[in-house]
């Protein structure tokens, strides 16, 4: 691989984190005069206004003519997208492209790549965790990586100096903290510090017709409900995708909820206060 100042990096979908990732390639000087930043999305303008503003250096409209001059590729897509992409553009990639995805599910992406991806090809997975309820290439100024985690979930066959390059690039990118793990292990997590979050979000909205309760809004809701402003069909497919494990959280939640629920029902204010004072002390060493 060479050094990334002189890589060709490409991106496809350039929406929300396509198009951070491409601010961030930029507004970092990662990439230098002589290498470039290339994208491909199905969005012709998104391509044109990203290439005039000076984002990347070309938006191509066909994948084939991008990939095989790339020597890096994000793929900005969503799981089953993810997969449909590969399997009708491997072959063109060029030979030792190292290729990352930014997809929240881990799982079914791996065990797909395993068995048909290219052996001249090294892909590590990989989810930044950032983003923004405000989708589009339109928004990706508002999604700062600035301190933010980022998860990687290796292959037994990735070359361990396409793996330091990597988190070389997600550090320069302004991610504070990269943490290596399993994809079962990713999705497990995800699907309590991700995906239940949307959830709650999402019912706590879906539980009061009122749409002017703002009005006696003082920041909690507004908190509390920020992400569920979602991206529907995406979120859609990463929850069915993580079926089991989010079940499981999901179930999980509504335990908790029950014995809040009991102690309040039943005025049992000591039991309450105790609960509530360990939630405190577990928040607080949780960050």
């Amino acid at each position: 691989m060479k050094p990334l100042e002189t890589c060709t990096i490409g991106i496809v979908g350039l929406g929300l984190m396509g198009g951070a990732i491409a601010l961030a390639l930029r507004s970092q000087g990662i990439i230098g005069t002589t290498g470039h930043i290339l994208a491909y999305d199905r969005n012709h303008e998104t391509l044109a206004a990203a290439q005039a503003e000076g984002i990347i250096d070309a938006g191509i409209r066909s994948p084939a003519s991008m990939l095989g001059h790339c020597d890096l590729v994000f793929l900005c897509l969503t799981p089953t997208t993810l997969l449909r992409f590969m399997e009708s553009q491997m072959a063109a990639f060029q030979p030792g492209t190292l290729i990352t995805d930014i997809a929240g599910i881990k799982g079914s992406i791996v065990a797909a790549m395993e068995h048909t991806l290219r052996e001249d090809l090294d892909f590590i997975p990989g989810h930044p965790m950032a983003g923004s309820e405000l989708g589009g290439f339109v928004h990706a100024k508002h999604c700062t990586f600035h301190g933010k985690n980022y998860i990687l979930t290796p292959l037994k066959r990735n070359k361990p100096e396409n793996l330091a390059l990597l988190k070389t690039l997600i550090y320069r990118m302004g991610f504070g903290r990269i943490t290596e793990t399993s994809p079962q292990e990713h999705d497990r997590k995800i699907a309590f510090t991700s995906q239940l979050c949307h959830v709650i979000a999402a019912a706590l909205v879906d539980c009061e017709d009122d749409t002017e309760i703002t009005r006696f809004g003082g920041g909690s809701f507004e908190d509390l409900t920020r992400i569920a402003m979602l991206n529907a069909p995406m979120w859609t497919e990463l929850f069915i995708e993580n079926q089991e494990e989010l079940v499981q959280r999901i179930e999980q939640f509504e335990g908790s909820l029950d014995r809040l629920k009991s102690y309040i029902a039943h005025r049992a204010g000591p039991e309450l206060e105790q609960r509530l004072q360990r939630v405190r002390e577990r928040r607080a060493a949780m960050v």
